[in-house]
């Protein structure tokens, strides 16, 4: 691709930057962004001018999941003349599942600077990058654990452990970045205002490393997670999914955003537990 219309790319210093930027809708995932950011990243990785990548968003949130205008709407135009195809919705999220899984696959290291909202598919992705550095002030979260969704790549387990992987996923609740970096789910937390100064020291400081250090180096710490079952975890997370986008509860979720607009059922679902759009820091 040569020109992006979702994201941005510059390279200095020896680090790749990949800037999300719609801003104006949280960077939230569409079809062309999981296309362009997929390209963004092999071109990076190839690049030999770049030996870190480093991955950023401009706007309020860092993204706040999938769109959800675009994907009710595909969800609700499956009809009811044919029951679902399963298959064929296993190949569609893994085209994302696929894009993200690049940020851990990629040879060279991939940093995440994260600010605002980072929830729901946003993890999906930004789970997949090799290291996260997170704004104070952001918020973490998989709320569609409650209807309409589990996590696809299945790296909450990995980064945080079992237990505490299973309080946030059990609940859905939100996550404060001080909490996400306290039980390792993100690196670090800094001020908000020196977010993307820092994240970018850190990437240009790694890049000081020559390239054929750090692949070897990547590559044998994730390795391990590998021998852990990763790619197992998240082709059942793939296909959960799926699922729980078909369940009765899920089908319900799609018709009540069909009927009132998918803003109010998000809220719908969220006002039992107060927070996200629900919440006081929403307000």
């Amino acid at each position: 691709m040569s020109e992006y219309t979702t994201l941005r790319t510059e390279v200095e210093d020896g680090v790749g930057s990949i800037w999300l930027t719609r801003a104006d809708e949280y960077n939230t995932i569409t079809p062309a962004l999981r296309d362009e950011l997929a390209d963004a990243i092999e071109v990076h990785d190839a690049d030999p001018a770049v030996r870190v990548i480093l991955l950023r968003a401009e706007g309020p949130a860092f993204c706040s999941g999938y769109g959800l205008d675009w994907s009710t709407a595909a969800q609700a135009w499956e009809g009811t003349d044919r029951v679902w195809d399963s298959v064929a919705d296993y190949r569609m999220m893994n085209r994302f599942v696929a894009t993200y899984m690049k940020l851990w696959y990629a040879s060279k290291p991939t940093i995440a600077a994260v600010q605002g909202w980072c929830i729901a598919g946003g993890t999906d992705m930004v789970l997949c990058a090799d290291l996260i550095v997170s704004a104070e002030g952001a918020t973490f979260g998989y709320p569609p654990s409650r209807v309409w969704g589990t996590p696809t790549t299945a790296m909450w387990v990995h980064r945080m452990g079992l237990e505490r992987a299973k309080r946030y996923l059990l609940t859905g609740d939100e996550i404060p970045a001080p909490e996400a970096a306290r039980i390792g789910l993100v690196l670090e937390t800094v001020p908000d205002d020196q977010l993307q100064d820092h994240a970018f020291d850190l990437a240009r400081r790694m890049a000081q490393v020559p390239t054929t250090q750090l692949v070897m180096l990547k590559l044998l710490c994730n390795q391990t997670v590998e021998n852990q079952g990763l790619a197992s975890s998240r082709t059942l997370g793939v296909l959960f999914d799926g699922i729980a986008r078909h369940t009765q509860e899920g089908l319900d979720f799609v018709a009540r955003a069909q009927e009132v607009g998918f803003r109010d059922a998000v809220r719908e679902r969220d006002d039992p537990f107060g927070d996200y759009g629900s919440g006081p820091r929403a307000r």
